[in-house]
């Protein structure tokens, strides 16, 4: 008997932790990521000064395709950063032609989503695949985002109208991560994982970009004349399941690359362009005091936008 009451004892102890533990999931995924409202979005050097007599680019954050990430919600630190540096900032609720597309200086996806359930299905008609391509091409800049999947998915009949190939998977890197996860992974100059490029170097020493750091997202293949910015090391794997992983010796997490008389820069993740709170208060993405992601950030849109 005596037996008997601690065996229910601890069966009573077990669930009520696992209780405990699926409570605490579902918590965590009913707060969900949210801006950090403590995030500086001051620039000290503008690259386009209020009041100068220089034009502001006009940057076009789409919000039409079911996006994860909108200028008022996930990606308005993104907006009011840009905004800080000179940027005129709206939001695209039409889909991609010509006519939506003209007077606008950058286009900015980040992480739209096929239709009605069918997320991983692709985010736009073929229409507006070709309509953005030949907008590209004409001089407009694009700065795709396309995260893990579903995301990937989505974005990549877009991307292969560029010669970009995304892998719509996991980038996983077991050694260039940072802190535990596998998926937070780390492009630096001391590992050799962030390119040299006048993107990393910006405008000055105060814009040289040092450390990379970012928050699971796909891995990309591009054409030959693109330049890797976040080179994924040779033992990095693209992870399906625990059973299957791909390797992904020669992709990379970012590149940027001519197409016709525009440019193109492709990120296969998210968060590092944004800042957040999870819902225990960790900081993930450009409020992290330890990482050049906020340059990085601005660095690409000057690049863009054709500041350098």
């Amino acid at each position: 008997m005596r037996m008997m009451r601690i065996l229910l004892r601890v069966g009573l102890v077990l669930l009520c932790l696992l209780a405990a533990g699926v409570a605490f999931v579902w918590w965590y995924d009913h707060v969900g990521q949210r801006p950090d409202p403590e995030f500086d979005t001051r620039v000290a050097s503008p690259a386009y000064p209020a009041g100068s007599s220089s034009r502001h680019p006009r940057v076009l954050l789409d919000g039409a395709h079911r996006n994860f990430h909108t200028a008022a919600g996930r990606y308005k630190p993104f907006v009011e950063l840009l905004i800080s540096d000179g940027y005129a900032v709206s939001e695209n609720q039409r889909e991609f032609t010509a006519q939506a597309l003209d007077g606008a200086d950058v286009l900015v996806i980040a992480n739209a989503m096929g239709p009605g359930e069918h997320e991983g299905r692709p985010a736009f008609t073929p229409e507006e695949d070709a309509a953005v391509a030949a907008w590209v091409r004409r001089g407009g800049a694009l700065l795709l985002i396309a995260d893990h999947a579903p995301f990937g998915s989505a974005a990549a009949r877009l991307a292969g109208q560029l010669g970009v190939t995304m892998h719509l998977r996991y980038a996983r890197d077991d050694e260039f991560h940072d802190g535990w996860d596998n998926e937070r992974l780390e492009f630096s100059r001391a590992n050799g994982l962030l390119a040299d490029h006048v993107i990393t170097r910006g405008r000055s020493a105060g814009e040289v970009v040092n450390r990379v750091v970012t928050f699971t997202g796909q891995s990309l293949s591009g054409p030959a004349d693109a330049l890797p910015l976040l080179r994924l090391s040779d033992d990095a794997y693209d992870w399906e399941s625990r059973k299957v992983r791909f390797p992904a010796k020669g992709h990379v997490q970012a590149l940027a690359l001519g197409a016709g008389d525009g440019r193109v820069v492709v990120s296969g993740e998210a968060a590092l362009f944004t800042a957040q709170v999870d819902p225990l208060g960790r900081k993930f993405g450009m409020n992290r005091a330890d990482t050049d992601d906020r340059q990085l950030l601005l660095n690409i849109l000057h690049w863009l936008s054709r500041a350098m």
